[in-house]
């Protein structure tokens, strides 16, 4: 069967990246330093003669059993720094060597623990040969051919490992499923599985802010690279382009230790989850935090728990892995403030699902179905409001479902934008981590494009609603549809007198702050015109289903 041909384009002179620092030619060298012996430009010759560069670091003096460590990402080998857009990501320079690659394991410290580390340019990246092709299948084999030809390195121990955040945790999920023999653990630190559902469009709205930057960051090639925005744009509905981006998730059977976080609400969130979820693998564990990404990565325990999970599986050392709790999670207060909890599985077993009424005449959430009524906004900027107090310290954790009944007075089409957010006991919004770098942020989020609201069956649950986005509806004047919006997972605790409240708009809730470029999803290109009514009552009961947590003693 003939591989799907995504567009492409020429690449960028690598040398031209005034971003990065200063790139190397290719030769190779050899040196010392910081206690390791440096290899640069590694050649790692792939399955159909295409040859790419790899640097490899090893504890100097170490010359046999070494678990080498892999990073996979096509941001640069030579692109090290233990600055991590610091301040705002929370990141401590004196956690990590200035030999760090981006997102992936600092080799210095992973050095001193006896491990190697190596770092690979993919094919078409930078001075790698051949065409850059952005994840799928051949991206896929060029991975585990590099895993091979490392677990055949005379100083190594024949184990790899892969460790990483974002694309270097993503292309975990893509190449585990082909079965590399050396490959012996799985470390995916935040990365979306869903290219179309958190990657590109949220709800079938395409993101306009993080994914041309995305796009833009794998352009540096002395040959061509794919052309991932103009792909994008070019596919509005799922189709061929996405079924070549899909993951075999339940392929995956290697020891997997995953890492999500509450904060990362429109990215890695989501995916992280489901493919701990549906991976096949015997030995797996989840931790889901609430805190800024890279920092939780880097943090000197979250290391140390790196270290107990690879000494495990890829020296036969005995640890502390088998007794931890399959799911460990944070309930978030606030940003800054949680209780982490163990737990046996996601979602939890214990969860109480219970629906709440939305009440468009009064601004409120109700118990019972109220009367007949509607609020409309302008489509553009307005936004309508629906609150709920607590009357008793309450924990909810786990998908909602926010089920609308909805009008489009001025266009055939309408965009949504949902947040959850928490109101202090004088009503004054309190602020979470969100995305690497804000303080400010939601509960959760959720998106729907109200011409993709038709239902997978067999995917989506009363809790989690799954649209198949291979088809249009458009609105007809006048006519009112219900449309179910997922809310992406969350876990939260309310204290008496503090409220839930649910925001529908129809543009962005949380932009970006002026004059800072950095990573940020954002959807300026909608459908909206004129203004969206929201109808509420017995026969447009609009309402918003939620996972209550009991008490473990209830």
């Amino acid at each position: 069967m003939s591989r799907f041909q995504p567009l492409m384009r020429p690449g960028v002179d690598p040398f031209s990246a005034t971003h990065k620092p200063p790139l190397p030619p290719a030769e190779y060298g050899r040196h010392v330093e910081k206690g390791l012996v440096i290899e640069r430009n590694c050649v790692i010759p792939l399955r159909d003669g295409v040859e790419i560069f790899c640097d490899l670091y090893r504890p100097e003096g170490a010359e046999r059993d070494l678990p080498i460590l892999l990073a996979w990402g096509p941001y640069g080998k030579h692109g090290l720094s233990n600055n991590v857009f610091w301040p705002r990501s929370g990141v401590n320079p004196e956690w990590l060597s200035e030999l760090t690659p981006f997102e992936g394991p600092d080799p210095v410290w992973w050095g001193t623990q006896g491990y190697a580390v190596a770092i690979v340019d993919p094919r078409g990246a930078w001075l790698s040969g051949g065409d850059f092709h952005h994840n799928g299948i051949q991206e896929a084999e060029d991975c585990a051919d590099a895993i091979e030809w490392l677990g055949r390195l005379p100083w190594g121990n024949g184990r790899v490992g892969m460790t990483g955040v974002s694309y270097l945790a993503a292309i975990q999920y893509l190449v585990a499923p082909l079965k590399p023999g050396p490959l012996a653990a799985l470390n995916p630190w935040e990365g979306f599985s869903d290219w179309y559902r958190e990657f590109a469009y949220h709800g079938g709205i395409l993101d306009t802010g993080f994914l041309p930057r995305a796009s833009d960051n794998i352009r540096f090639s002395l040959n061509r690279t794919e052309n991932t925005w103009e792909n994008i744009k070019a596919h509005p509905l799922i189709d061929e382009y996405w079924e070549s981006k899909l993951l075999d998730l339940e392929g995956i059977t290697q020891p997997a230790y995953f890492v999500a976080s509450w904060s990362d609400q429109g990215l890695h969130l989501r995916g992280t989850i489901e493919a701990w979820r549906r991976c096949s693998s015997e030995q797996k564990w989840l931790d889901i935090h609430g805190q800024k990404k890279w920092a939780n990565y880097y943090l000197p325990a979250s290391r140390e728990r790196q270290l107990a999970f690879f000494d495990h599986f890829m020296r036969d050392r005995p640890t502390a892995v088998t007794a931890w709790p399959k799911v460990r999670m944070e309930v978030r207060e606030r940003h800054g403030v949680a209780e982490e909890r163990a737990e046996q599985e996601w979602p939890l077993a214990r969860t109480e699902y219970r629906r709440l009424w939305l009440d468009g005449a009064q601004g409120a959430l109700r118990e019972e179905v109220p009367a007949t009524g509607e609020v409309s906004y302008d489509a553009t900027e307005g936004q309508a409001l629906f609150d709920w107090r607590f009357d008793r310290e309450t924990e909810i954790s786990g998908n909602a479902n926010l089920t609308l009944w909805v009008e489009a007075d001025g266009s055939d089409d309408m965009d949504l934008f949902v947040a959850l957010q928490k109101l202090d006991t004088d009503g004054q919004p309190v602020g979470f981590t969100f995305y690497a770098f804000f303080e400010n942020g939601p509960i959760a989020l959720g998106w729907l494009r109200a011409s993709h609201r038709a239902l997978d069956p067999e995917l989506s649950s009363p809790e989690r609603p799954v649209h198949p986005h291979t088809h249009e509806e458009r609105l007809k004047p006048g006519e009112c549809v219900p449309v179910e919006i997922e809310l992406w997972p969350f876990s939260v605790r309310f204290a008496p007198g503090e409220s839930l409240r649910v925001v529908v708009a129809g543009s962005d809730i949380y932009k970006r702050e002026e004059g800072l470029m950095l990573p940020f999803a954002l959807h300026e290109d909608t459908r909206n015109a004129g203004r969206h009514i929201i109808r509420t009552g017995e026969d447009v009961p609009s309402s918003i289903l939620l996972p209550f947590i009991p008490g473990k003693t209830a």
